[in-house]
């Protein structure tokens, strides 16, 4: 069954948590993405920078986003996306991905998309376009 098929308006996708953020998954995603700012893998850089502690790269986040629809791939792309970020993700928080449709229109779905830490605070919201073959 297609995604546009299975999903309606106002449905939700399966909601995925994530494993409590380590200093290592920052690490990895340093290296893999180039962005070595020390504010996302050194504490001391971070507590200079007025913060409690490391905060995970805004777009470690954002990628993640992409999980929620790994089922989906066979039937389609994600064709546009766009977030804005609302929250800082620290070490140890347990980030949980939601996506809602919002609107469907022939082959293409348009979903909200959020993540939010262990607190119910959104530290990510945005829009997620899926375009089906």
């Amino acid at each position: 069954m297609s995604i546009s098929a299975e999903l309606q308006v106002g449905e939700l996708l399966k909601e995925i948590q994530l494993e409590p953020v380590s200093r290592l998954d920052l690490i990895k995603y340093a290296g893999a993405s180039g962005d070595f700012n020390p504010i996302h893998t050194i504490d001391d850089e971070a507590k200079k920078a007025g913060l409690p502690g490391i905060i995970a790269h805004g777009m470690w986040t954002m990628g993640n986003l992409a999980k929620l629809f790994t089922e989906y791939y066979e039937d389609g792309f994600i064709q546009d996306y766009s977030i804005r970020f609302k929250g800082m993700v620290f070490l140890n928080d347990v980030v949980t991905l939601k996506a809602t449709v919002k609107e469907k229109q022939d082959q293409t779905l348009r979903f909200t998309v959020q993540a939010v830490n262990q607190q119910g605070n959104d530290v990510l919201k945005g829009e997620v376009v899926f375009h089906q073959y």
